[in-house]
């Protein structure tokens, strides 16, 4: 009988250093099962710790949290993400733009700046499975939290055009806005969610996590030429990525987004960088 090879341990002592990850509530965060066991099998001595987080409490606790000293930074997830802005003292385009922030940390002044990577992930991965985004088409349908990241992020990574679609028109309309004071050079419309034409195709809406939700655009519409990118975690293969890919269409699962940010993450707190592979070898998820 073979048993398994046990995961190393991760130490703790007066040298580890600290990421918060705040929010409410804590029992649905993926992030310490992806971090943690990176850090210990290759001895960093760097632990993330959840901390429940309301969106009222978050002015007191965030600022004290990072003065402490060996306290790295945060990450800040739902519902945390919009109201953590006013907090902050410098941010990136992709956060004036998504509206949105997920990772703070403290400058060598002290002050807070934020960065958004829900966008960047999603962006790294397709990048990396070949699609070329500078000059693309791409539609993104849904204009809540992980869309406006990801459109943020297009508009970053140099797309010529980028079309928009939500079931509450105001919600794209005020993304569009946002892009074009930020990229004012792009392209954007708010339009239907038809897929004809487009060199990439988002659906940041959550329909598609039960086998009887509606799909998000018409696949009928859909070329096979288009890449079509996820944010269902669960399940993996969603309705529109089984349509998707019997028409012949390249896709990205929505995991994919999760394990391509992080190292960006790691990038953003100072600490050493691994593949995205590395990180779904060692998960604990």
């Amino acid at each position: 009988m073979t048993t398994a090879t046990p995961s190393p341990a991760l130490r703790i002592d007066g040298n580890t250093q600290v990421i918060v990850h705040l929010g409410w509530p804590t029992h649905s965060f993926k992030s310490p099962l992806i971090y943690n066991p990176y850090f210990a099998a290759n001895g960093i001595n760097v632990v993330v710790v959840p901390l429940a987080c309301a969106t009222g409490e978050l002015g007191t606790l965030l600022p004290s949290l990072l003065r402490v000293r060996n306290v790295l930074g945060a990450l800040i997830t739902m519902p945390l993400k919009v109201a953590v802005l006013d907090l902050l003292d410098d941010t990136t385009t992709a956060v004036k733009v998504a509206g949105a922030c997920n990772a703070v940390r403290c400058d060598a002044q002290g002050r807070l700046v934020g960065e958004q990577f829900d966008g960047e992930g999603f962006v790294r991965g397709v990048a990396r499975k070949g699609l070329r985004l500078a000059g693309a088409r791409a539609l993104v349908v849904g204009s809540g939290g992980v869309g406006c990241a990801i459109a943020a992020s297009l508009a970053g990574a140099g797309v010529a055009e980028l079309v928009l679609f939500d079931a509450e028109p105001a919600r794209a309309q005020a993304l569009q806005a946002r892009l074009a004071l930020h990229h004012p050079g792009l392209l954007t419309r708010v339009g239907s969610a038809d897929p004809a034409g487009m060199d990439l195709v988002v659906n940041a809406t959550p329909l598609g996590m039960h086998a009887d939700d509606a799909f998000p655009l018409d696949v009928q519409r859909l070329p096979a030429s288009t890449f079509v990118g996820e944010v269902v975690l669960q399940p993996a293969i969603t309705p529109l990525l089984a349509a998707a890919t019997a028409l012949g269409c390249r896709t990205q699962v929505g995991l994919d987004m999760l394990f391509e940010q992080i190292p960006a993450y790691l990038e953003f707190f100072g600490l050493p960088v691994t593949t995205p592979e590395e990180l779904r070898r060692v998960s604990q998820l």
